[in-house]
């Protein structure tokens, strides 16, 4: 379990090189404003209030790579099950903040994952929020 990275996996960083190679630019690892502090995003673009997740196949029980082990099978349907709920939880809870959540699977090629990712940032108005109190502005410094 510990050689299971939480950030900077090969698919993550493939997604995140393409999308910095087109020219956006982003949050690595983040909490989305509004969001609870333990759901972290593998790229968080803020202007467009997108939040991105590189899931990997085994353990986010991606529809065609999705092997249940034999071993101890029972308690492994219990524990990806959970982990499918929790995706469903972030995503909804990610929605009711004004977020988009976007999943993308390890098994995509970085570039078909950043069209969808482009794809949906065209779809989306540039975030105009209120800054956050005590943020300095040009006018306020004068």
């Amino acid at each position: 379990m510990r050689a299971n990275r939480r950030r900077d996996t090969a698919p993550e960083l493939a997604v995140r090189r393409e999308l910095f190679r087109r020219g956006h630019r982003y949050l690595v690892d983040a909490t989305p404003a509004g969001t609870s502090r333990r759901r972290r995003a593998d790229v968080v673009l803020r202007g467009r209030r997108v939040a991105v997740f590189v899931d990997g196949c085994f353990w986010h029980s991606c529809p065609v790579h999705l092997h249940v082990p034999k071993a101890n099978r029972a308690w492994w349907e219990v524990k990806l099950a959970s982990i499918r709920e929790r995706d469903a939880r972030t995503d909804a809870e990610l929605l009711a903040a004004g977020w988009l959540p976007l999943r993308v699977w390890e098994h995509e090629r970085a570039a078909d994952a950043v069209d969808r990712i482009e794809a949906a940032l065209a779809e989306r108005p540039r975030w105009a929020g209120s800054r956050p109190v005590g943020t300095l502005t040009s006018a306020s410094r004068r």
